[in-house]
């Protein structure tokens, strides 16, 4: 198995490039990120991951050993495959992937080619949980502990959970949803406007 390919740039494809290694051409799949981190003219480094099928053997390239650990975090849910992961990872960096997941900033995930509405919540309440120690660059995300709902927006969280939906989302959702409405949002309403956030588009 290939791990690290260090070599010059030789060309660029949609969707990764071509690595000159010694004289032998590496066909490597990665994120525009990746590619633009490597310098023009000298020796970059590109972290590998290897992908052996029954029909091809592939090799997926990434920026930093970060990068290559989201890809492996991404593959793992179902609907994500390696090119809608990179496109993700070429969307947003490490820690502004993080970030979203953290924020349940589904708009943001959309911007990744291939992400829908619907697949994007499956990422946020899927990696919800997973992202905490997750390497973005040199550092690690810190989840922030979410505020306990109080009153309505607790029996809100309790409706939506009720529907089959995970309490980090609930409850991020909600609480979204009461910062925009005021604290005198009624239940109902809570429960309502925060279907509508939840609902793919």
């Amino acid at each position: 198995m290939i791990g690290k390919l260090t070599g010059r740039l030789d060309s660029v494809h949609e969707g990764g490039c071509i690595l000159d290694v010694n004289g032998v051409g590496y066909l490597v799949s990665a994120s525009s990120r990746a590619v633009a981190a490597l310098p023009q003219g000298a020796p970059g480094t590109l972290w590998i991951e290897t992908v052996v099928r029954e029909d091809a053997i592939t090799l997926y390239g990434f920026a930093d050993a970060a990068e290559r650990d989201w890809f492996r975090l991404l593959t793992g849910i179902q609907g994500v495959g390696p090119k809608v992961a990179l496109g993700l990872l070429s969307a947003l960096s490490p820690g502004d992937l993080a970030a979203a997941i953290v924020s349940g900033d589904r708009g943001s995930l959309t911007r990744a080619a291939g992400v829908g509405p619907k697949l994007a919540v499956r990422l946020l309440s899927e990696l919800r949980d997973k992202v905490g120690g997750m390497p973005v660059g040199d550092t690690t995300v810190a989840i922030p502990a979410a505020p306990t709902p109080k009153g309505a927006a607790a029996d809100a969280v309790s409706a939506l959970l009720n529907l089959g939906w995970k309490r980090p989302e609930a409850a991020s959702v909600v609480a979204k949803v009461q910062d925009r409405l005021g604290e005198g949002a009624d239940l109902s309403t809570l429960i309502r406007e925060s279907l509508k956030e939840m609902a793919p588009r």
